[in-house]
């Protein structure tokens, strides 16, 4: 046992050194040292994160995206301080542990080359700001409001408000649809009058009842003319400016309005009819 106790088994010390109270009490101080600056690290950095997003939101002209986004960079790089501590704490050389991350980092980089590339567009993203938090996009065939951008992601909520997550690389390698970049948009309908009606009277009850409506805007000139000639029907092509944010409900709100005053004024709205013709019994 003596033998034992007397062994030499790391830095120098015996496995006796190990098992005494005071180098048992030196490494249950360092585990304590340890965590409390792991738990400072990690609060310091939610902290940080924290007061960066909200300077973000406090100010209408600084970019809520790119303040999200420095957010969670000094987050993890806080935290990764308190790692390099903690490894300090326990007399292991930080030099050498960069060292050897430098040395590894090739092979974790051939690993993780999904991974990377939704970083690396992630820093595009939010550097180039083709879009930000709170616009309403198109992207890889998904549609909805922009919740977050982080480095790997950006989170979508849908229409009906479900949660989609689209990664960076497929944001940035894909044609993006930003409905909410331009103040206005141009909303666009065809309405059909039948071949019997007074095409000056149709026209000016559906000139009448866009523009009554406040969303409608006059410049740049409302477009309202004869576009096509049916089989059935004659069709208008009415095209007006309105502010981004009405789009939607401005040009549902259109379609039911128009019909109604075409309905009140008397003109002819045709539908497809069919003629069948049975022939007489022999």
């Amino acid at each position: 046992m003596e033998d034992l106790l007397n062994t030499v088994i790391w830095n120098g010390k015996t496995v006796g050194d190990l098992l005494s109270p005071e180098f048992l009490a030196s490494v249950v101080g360092s585990v304590i040292a340890a965590l409390f600056i792991l738990f400072v690290g990690f609060v310091v950095g939610g902290w940080i994160r924290k007061r960066l997003i909200r300077l973000g939101e406090k100010h209408k002209h600084l970019d809520k995206t790119l303040f999200n986004f420095l957010g969670n960079v000094a987050r993890y790089v806080v935290i990764a301080f308190a790692v390099l501590f903690v490894l300090n704490t326990f007399g292991v050389q930080t030099t050498s542990v960069v060292a050897v991350i430098g040395a590894a980092g090739l092979a974790i980089g051939l690993a993780l080359q999904g991974t990377l590339s939704n970083v690396a567009a992630g820093v595009m993203i939010v550097f180039f700001r083709p879009v930000k938090i709170g616009d309403f996009v198109e992207v890889n065939g998904q549609m909805g409001t922009i919740k977050d951008v982080t480095l790997n992601f950006i989170e979508l909520a849908s229409i009906g408000n479900v949660q989609i997550i689209i990664p960076n690389s497929a944001v940035w390698g894909n044609t993006i649809v930003n409905y909410s970049s331009y103040p206005t948009r141009r909303a666009e309908w065809t309405f059909g009058v039948g071949y019997g009606a007074n095409l000056k009277q149709a026209e000016d009850v559906i000139r009448d009842t866009i523009m009554a409506d406040e969303r409608s805007k006059t410049e740049p000139e409302p477009f309202i003319q004869v576009n096509n000639l049916n089989d059935s029907s004659v069709d208008f092509l009415v095209r007006v400016w309105c502010d981004a944010a009405d789009y939607f409900a401005y040009q549902a709100d259109m379609k039911r309005k128009v019909k109604e005053a075409l309905d009140s004024a008397g003109v002819d709205i045709p539908f497809p009819t069919r003629t069948i013709l049975q022939a007489a019994a022999e």
